[in-house]
């Protein structure tokens, strides 16, 4: 109670049978929730316990399949094409081990969709997916809703073709750069995560080169980066030896791991600072302290952002208990950013200080100063709803730049300021 985010389950177990995990063996067979159930606990969470934020949650959540009886009426498959109706792979290059896919129901981009239609300013999110699951018209669905969030969860594991096959992937890294290539041609503004395995069996120096050059190569916003370790009554258990040296494993996932730390700060530096981001606000950061208080949010993205709360007065500050900041609300600050000109400073100048509340479960538009690895800094500008900000359309603004020093300049004179409650 009281989180801005929660989490649904969606669907239980693992049909891949990836060499290397022991999941399918046990958490069975995958079993979806009847999308009518689930979209009726997330309204509950909407409406009754102010969430702002649903994580669709799977262990191979964008393989969902709603078989029941009432979904297989309401979408029901041509009888000569009964197997291969409703189910796609993301391209021609994966390829399924579980070959009982397809059929009536409703499928992963269906139940984004009713999940997204609860409310537009709820947002929507997935984890965790497996790259061959992301047909076009589920990338086609999130570029279209603004509440369906632009991050996706794409896990590698290697970016050696050769380690694929062994791991059992099911694509080649050929086809996965194709992906990742839709993907950012569809969604411009999405951020991609990953996970990487270092040292599978049988792994040569020249496969793990090629992991560090897909790194490279995609530029991953987030990655979760691990040494192989073999898990019993696997594929690899059965038929593989754990060959790869322990002091070269380390090796080499430092290598992975300074690899992804340097991309995601250059990365962040020239794509988040001096952008006004849309944060979902958490809570107050687990570093804020008195005298120096901070709130802790994420973006569309899924970034991190931490920005502190800022008072109007003395008073406020010395308030540990009922802060409450000034700041602009959405409808003042829709006019100003529209005008991009001295006149609109001026304007800006002009207004009235109006005090707005915001807190947990509130969105805030803030404007991104600082790239510390993975976590951003930023200063909160106003008050927003998640439709409105997207009626800005900011992205049309951003490279101009006007708009985000007219409110730096505006913030460092004490213009602009925020609170707790």
């Amino acid at each position: 109670p009281g989180d801005a985010s929660a989490f649904v389950s969606v669907m239980r177990g693992c049909n891949n049978m990836c060499s290397y995990c022991v999941v399918p063996f046990t958490r069975g067979r995958e079993r979806s929730r009847e999308l009518d159930s689930i979209v009726s606990e997330a309204r509950h969470l909407y409406d009754s316990e102010g969430v702002k934020e649903i994580v669709l949650l799977g262990q191979n959540v964008n393989s969902y399949h709603d078989r029941s009886d009432a979904a297989k009426k309401a979408r029901p498959a041509p009888p000569t094409k009964e197997r291969d109706f409703g189910y796609r792979t993301s391209n021609d290059g994966f390829s399924n081990m579980f070959k009982l896919r397809g059929g009536a129901g409703y499928y992963f981009a269906d139940l984004v969709e009713a999940v997204a239609d609860i409310s537009p300013e709820l947002r929507v999110r997935f984890t965790s997916p497996h790259p061959k699951d992301y047909p076009p018209e589920l990338l086609a669905l999130m570029a279209e809703r603004s509440n369906v969030c632009s991050q996706l969860h794409m896990p590698a594991q290697s970016g050696s073709s050769t380690v694929l096959e062994r791991m059992r992937r099911g694509y080649s890294r050929e086809a996965y750069l194709q992906l990742i290539d839709d993907v950012r041609s569809t969604i411009p503004d999405v951020a991609i995560s990953s996970d990487f395995i270092s040292g599978f069996c049988g792994e040569t120096e020249e496969e793990h080169q090629d992991t560090l050059s897909l790194m490279e190569q995609v530029t991953y916003d987030q990655a979760y980066m691990f040494a192989y370790s073999m898990r019993g009554r696997t594929h690899a258990y059965r038929t593989m030896t754990d060959d790869v040296p322990e002091e070269v494993k380390m090796r080499r996932l430092n290598e992975v791991i300074n690899v992804f730390r340097t991309n995601v700060q250059h990365r962040n530096e020239s794509m988040e600072v001096g952008k006004i981001r849309l944060v979902l606000v958490e809570g107050e950061s687990k570093k804020s302290r008195p005298g120096k208080r901070a709130f802790s949010g994420r973006t569309d993205q899924n970034k991190r952002v931490v920005f502190p709360i800022e008072y109007g007065t003395e008073n406020d500050r010395n308030d540990e208990e009922g802060l409450v900041g000034q700041c602009w609300s959405e409808e003042e600050i829709r006019p100003m950013l529209r005008t991009l000109d001295g006149e609109g400073t001026a304007m800006l100048q002009g207004m009235p200080k109006i005090k707005v509340q915001l807190g947990p479960g509130d969105y805030a538009a803030v404007l991104v100063t600082e790239a510390r690895g993975h976590t951003l800094q930023g200063r909160a500008l106003w008050r927003s709803t998640l439709r409105g900000f997207d009626g800005l359309d900011l992205n049309t603004l951003h490279g101009d730049g006007t708009v985000a020093s007219m409110l730096v300049a505006l913030g460092e004179e004490g213009k602009i300021a925020v609170g707790l409650r």
